[in-house]
């Protein structure tokens, strides 16, 4: 995981080194008002209460947030949480002594266990541009508050499993939600070339949580108890920037 993240970084800024050095001329060094719309992926370690229910993780998303022209930002994004490592199996009770669940016909079936969620927020932030190539990127910071949801997805792989038919799974997912907040810090950078603009940096979250469903079947409880789910991770991504209108005024290195 941290190559795939590391390799994603170096090919962004490359890319961007390569569009300031090749492109002969750019815009006149001005904040901007602007429009962006990204998209990113993260590699994710949950920490207090999600640590017992799930491994890392990896999270794909989408912000869309418009920067003033004293490089305020205000927007929403919303993320896609998906990994494969379920370290709590609600099913566990049903696997036979060979570590087989039968199916309806008596022979062994198969289950497959995923981890399956959504954040989504509004944000507020800053561009600190005293440290950026030009005067609309540098230090990126900003804050979300919103919702945080996630559960056990359980994949029937042969269907021939009438334990977890249907609705039947509800009882066993730990659908899971609640409010949540989030921090961002990183780096961004935009370019007159709209195709050689990206960010990178770390992201904190903090849902607090309850289950959702009013029953589980394999402990005959409802699950009602608070919950502090914190994902950790870092996220690199690329942004489309949407000027309003070009600027007229440009000058030639």
């Amino acid at each position: 995981m941290k190559k795939y993240f590391f390799a994603l970084f170096i090919v962004c800024v490359g890319f961007s080194a390569f569009a300031q050095r090749f492109h002969r001329s750019e815009y006149k060094d001005s904040c901007h008002h602007i429009m962006v719309v990204g998209v990113h992926i993260s590699g994710q370690l949950p920490y207090g209460d999600l640590s017992n229910r799930f491994g890392p993780n990896f999270s794909a998303g989408m912000p869309v947030f418009y920067k003033t022209s004293k490089n305020l930002i205000f927007g929403v994004e919303g993320n896609y949480i998906f990994g494969g490592n379920v370290r709590e199996n609600p099913l566990d009770y049903m696997y036979t002594s060979a570590g087989t669940i039968t199916n309806g016909s008596g022979n062994p079936g198969q289950l497959r266990l995923n981890e399956r969620g959504f954040t989504s927020y509004a944000i507020v932030g800053h561009v600190f541009n005293q440290l950026g190539k030009n005067k609309n990127s540098g230090l990126l910071a900003y804050i979300g508050l919103g919702y945080m949801q996630h559960k056990i997805s359980i994949y029937d792989v042969g269907k021939s499993l009438p334990q977890v038919y249907g609705d039947l799974k509800k009882g066993y997912d730990r659908l899971t939600g609640g409010p949540a907040a989030m921090q961002f810090i990183g780096y961004m950078f935009l370019a007159k070339n709209r195709l050689a603009n990206c960010y990178a940096g770390f992201e904190f979250q903090e849902g607090y949580t309850s289950g959702l469903r009013g029953y589980q079947y394999d402990t005959m409880t409802s699950d009602s108890k608070k919950r502090l789910d914190i994902l950790i991770g870092f996220r690199i991504g690329w942004m489309l920037p949407l000027y309003k209108k070009a600027p007229k005024e440009f000058y030639y290195n």
